[in-house]
């Protein structure tokens, strides 16, 4: 068995995330690739959130909440959300990808991307923590990619 797999062709794991893909640069997602997701996968869900913020922000700082991703997703392009996806509300208060903004030091930003045994049936206004809910006890897989961005 394949092991799923997370990563970007424009930064290793745990190495820095390139300048444009901050909320005050360009704010577009990186490209992501994905490998080896199980045959009984049904749907996946990435969640990007930052936990270095919870001393600045007060809490774990959402970045972009995606589901219902195609199980035969192999790549998730710059700036495109996968056909039939779902983007949820991030800590910004908008639905789709928010990029890096650390307002102190150098953060890790986890991009946690899970293969679970079903769709979801939520509302795009949808949050991470709806989304948890909604997958506990479908999760077939997890994997995880860490990239950095310094203020």
């Amino acid at each position: 068995m394949t092991e799923m797999d997370l990563s970007s062709p424009v930064f290793e794991h745990g190495e820095e995330i390139p300048r444009k893909y901050g909320y005050t640069e360009e704010n577009k997602n990186p490209p992501l690739e994905i490998k080896g997701v199980p045959d009984e996968t049904k749907s996946l869900v990435l969640i990007m959130d930052d936990p270095d913020a919870v001393e600045p922000a007060g809490k774990v700082w959402d970045h972009w909440v995606l589901w219902n991703i195609e199980p035969n997703t192999t790549e998730i392009p710059e700036d495109e959300t996968p056909p039939g996806a779902v983007e949820g509300k991030n800590d910004y208060g908008e639905r789709g990808y928010g990029g890096p903004n650390p307002p102190d030091k150098e953060h890790t930003y986890k991009f946690k991307l899970y293969a679970i045994d079903k769709t979801l049936e939520l509302p795009p206004s949808s949050t991470k923590e709806d989304v948890r809910k909604a997958i506990k006890g479908h999760v077939v897989d997890k994997t995880l990619l860490e990239g950095t961005y310094a203020p």
